[in-house]
């Protein structure tokens, strides 16, 4: 039995590349909504619209970056327990405290393994 999109929960990607928005559908479609964009302002908008599960953030974006847009969520407090996953190219250990001082619940790099993101946000929405 497969979910029908209304109960299918919503994961929103916030990533500035076209690319990484259909990879991340690929990976995340069958089993989830997947909403994308690529930029930090409509990424808040989305969020305070539709019921977001988990959120996707690339840590290199122009105008505000990921880390910046972790803050910012984290910030609000109907929001500071949303799970949030960086989900970005860059991987030295260095970016990684960051993203978790920033906020960010799980910290994955790019190249992505499908199955990996998706046993992740399962854990998450458990």
């Amino acid at each position: 039995m497969s979910e029908t999109e209304s109960t299918k929960k919503t994961i929103l990607a916030v990533d500035d590349s076209k690319i990484m928005h259909g990879i991340i559908k690929k990976a995340l479609g069958e089993k989830y909504r997947v909403l994308v964009t690529d930029n930090a302002v409509d990424a808040l908008s989305m969020i305070y619209h539709e019921q977001v599960a988990v959120l996707l953030l690339d840590v290199s974006m122009p105008d505000i970056d990921g880390l910046e847009l972790c803050r910012t969520v984290r910030s609000i407090p109907q929001f500071e327990s949303l799970p949030i996953i960086m989900l970005t190219a860059r991987d030295s250990s260095f970016d990684q405290v960051q993203g978790h001082l920033a906020g960010a619940t799980e910290y994955l790099t790019k190249p992505f393994d499908e199955k990996k993101l998706n046993q992740l946000i399962t854990k998450l929405l458990n």
